[in-house]
């Protein structure tokens, strides 16, 4: 004889999920430092392979060019960008607009901008893949696993790259 299991239903689901929402904010710690607990996290698969050389210091210095660049701009910064987690594997990315990457919308305009960004590197034209990969696969290729974007308010989306 078969044993059915309880169904659990949408609202079921939902329960679950804000039952171990907290769990999942008590193991990120920069979760309510840097940002709000991410409204979703969300995975993706970058076909890009990890650059050989990529280490903690490769990443930390991308990171670094990027907030050079932007210092460099006669008006503020309009995001801060840094860099955390034990070998430097997750970018955080806080508005410092109110407005400013405060939607999933707003947060895929800023990434579809920072693609247009990366095509124009030499590493991707270099290796003649300005056409097909993204600001995430650059990412992948310098060793993120993970990237956080934030309004610095209430809003935070996580993608893990993967």
């Amino acid at each position: 004889m078969i044993k059915r299991l309880p169904r659990i239903g949408i609202l079921g689901v939902f329960v679950m999920v804000g039952f171990y929402a907290p769990a999942f904010a008590a193991t990120d710690r920069h979760t309510n430092y840097y940002y709000p607990t991410p409204s979703a996290i969300e995975e993706i698969d970058s076909t890009a392979r990890r650059l050989a050389q990529a280490n903690r210091r490769m990443r930390i210095g991308f990171v670094v060019g990027m907030v050079d660049q932007m210092l460099k701009r006669p008006y503020p910064p309009p995001v801060s960008l840094f860099v955390k987690g034990k070998h430097a594997e997750k970018m955080i990315v806080v508005a410092n607009v109110t407005g400013r990457l405060d939607t999933l919308f707003r947060v895929r305009a800023f990434l579809a901008t920072m693609t247009s960004v990366a095509r124009a590197s030499p590493m991707f034209t270099d290796l003649q893949v300005e056409d097909v990969y993204t600001f995430l696969d650059l990412l992948k290729m310098l060793g993120f696993k993970q990237i956080t974007l934030s309004d610095g308010d209430t809003f935070a989306h996580q993608i893990i790259i993967k």
